[in-house]
């Protein structure tokens, strides 16, 4: 794939933040909090409180050696694993698997488990998805989603790693609604050390997209993530808002944006979930950024959430750290549920 290479830069507009001077020490920073044994280690131990209701509960099933698949068994399963929040149709689907395999059997707990795992994978299946990039030129991504789901501090994470990936990223703070945002995004961009575009608070979202493409252009940066509102007073508005920033964009890059990600908090209940679909929906989104996965949050949401939206999960993220984010990938997700 081509990038457009870096470019000497003899001066910058007031309201572009250049990357900060500091930048390998903050990369130095920032990879120190990547604890040892990488993303998916962190992601185990943040899933704890699902390992314990499917191995620990699961486990108490099996009072001695083996335990009996019948009416009172398979009840007990299913109350368990609707704790994960993976939901009713979900749990009842893995009930039936249980029963159809090994019903009026003697099973041992490894078998249940095994079962177990594989319906968790087909029910989390999706294609491959990686993200999608410019075939050339800079990659243009939007990101979208209501307040409190953890939007700020997901795109600051994804401009992690789309550094750990060696491209350069400009952010674009087009969410001038609230000054708050723009604030936290520029405390990021300077930690981070990538270059930030904003404007003052009330300021038209799309003119500060369109100058955030123009200067990756420019300045041949290889990727530009545009933050948008979190809340707007009606869907209508938030669908001319977002139509705007899509039209203004392919008027610079045709094809563009690359990729619409919209930011769903995992402990959200299903009003939330409900909320986030508006969302999905105005910005023609292409993929998911489940974040918060820990503290409250368990495993099983990332199956309703799949089934709601239709659209695949392509990063999760957990904890407060630009390096707490990873690309979804089922196999290891269900071997974190477990292991």
């Amino acid at each position: 794939m081509a990038f457009f290479r870096k470019k000497d830069k003899d001066s910058q507009p007031s309201d572009v933040v250049p990357e900060s001077a500091t930048e390998d020490s903050a990369a130095e920073d920032l990879d120190s909090n990547d604890s040892e044994g990488g993303v998916w280690s962190r992601f185990r131990r943040g899933l704890k409180k699902t390992r314990d209701l499917l191995k620990t509960d699961i486990r108490d099933l099996f009072k001695a050696e083996g335990r009996l698949v019948d009416e009172a068994f398979l009840g007990e399963l299913f109350e368990i694993l609707v704790k994960t929040d993976m939901g009713g149709k979900s749990a009842m689907a893995i009930r039936n698997e249980i029963e159809s395999q090994f019903q009026n059997r003697i099973v041992e707990m490894e078998e249940v488990l095994g079962v177990v795992r594989d319906q968790l994978r087909d029910l989390m299946a999706q294609p491959e998805q990686p993200v999608r990039m410019a075939p050339s030129g800079p990659t243009v991504i939007l990101v979208v989603g209501v307040n409190g789901s953890g939007k700020t501090t997901s795109i600051a994470k994804l401009a992690n790693w789309f550094k750990s990936e060696g491209k350069s990223v400009v952010l674009g703070a087009g969410d001038t609604f609230r000054a708050a945002a723009v604030e936290q995004l520029s405390i990021w961009a300077d930690r981070l050390g990538v270059e930030i575009v904003k404007a003052e608070q009330g300021s038209d979202p799309a003119s500060v997209a369109h100058r955030a493409v123009a200067h990756t252009i420019e300045n041949g940066r290889d990727v530009c993530i545009i933050d948008t509102a979190g809340r707007l007073q009606t869907q209508v508005n938030l669908m001319k808002q977002l139509e705007k920033i899509h039209r203004v964009i392919q008027g610079q890059i045709e094809d563009a944006p690359h990729e619409v990600f919209l930011v769903l908090d995992a402990t959200a209940g299903q009003n939330g979930v409900s909320q986030a679909k508006g969302f999905s929906e105005a910005a023609r989104c292409t993929g998911i950024i489940l974040a918060k996965l820990d503290g409250t949050a368990k495993g099983g949401v990332v199956i309703p959430i799949r089934q709601e939206f239709e659209i695949p999960v392509i990063f999760v993220g957990q904890g407060e750290q630009p390096a707490d984010l990873a690309l979804f990938e089922v196999g290891e997700f269900v071997t974190a549920l477990f292991e």
